[in-house]
């Protein structure tokens, strides 16, 4: 099973901090670190987030890519997938909190947010082929991630 969705911006946290990846309107994209969300919105509302590149101001957030490190080639096997369905539950948890499910009414839900019909949100939820198509044709950004099994617990 899998699950589309469609996000208005995507974050990382690092320690204290919190990194964004921007998009000018030059399509130009960075990534940018602050303190935290509000610090982010703060400069971006004072004209403070510039493009590095072409010094444009006006920038939006993107979908950040998730990257995954491998620490040690021990233990690989078992115990690495088994870090592999936790690391994707915790991922699939995230989307939970952060997203809308509008079920099967995806589609039409990323049509109006694409249109300005409804504010702006993270949405989550599944469409067919031929809606997928619709959304591609329309220039709708969204990806499918699989539904994982609930992580097995280490003995």
């Amino acid at each position: 099973m899998f699950l589309q969705l469609r996000f208005s911006a995507q974050s990382v946290i690092h320690e204290d901090m919190i990194a964004f990846d921007l998009c000018c309107d030059q399509d130009h994209t960075f990534e940018v670190w602050f303190k935290d969300r509000d610090s982010y919105e703060k400069q971006q509302k004072q004209g403070l987030v510039v493009c590095p590149v072409c010094g444009s101001r006006n920038v939006r957030k993107i979908l950040s890519p998730v990257t995954l490190s491998k620490a040690s080639r021990r233990g690989e096997g078992a115990g690495t997938r088994m870090a592999m369905e936790k690391f994707l539950h915790r991922i699939y948890e995230a989307v939970k909190e952060n997203t809308e499910d509008v079920g099967t009414n995806f589609a039409q839900e990323a049509l109006k947010i694409h249109y300005g019909v409804t504010e702006p949100k993270g949405i989550r939820g599944v469409a067919t082929e031929a809606e997928e198509k619709l959304l591609r044709d329309e220039g709708i950004n969204f990806m499918k991630i699989p539904v994982p099994k609930r992580p097995r617990e280490e003995n």
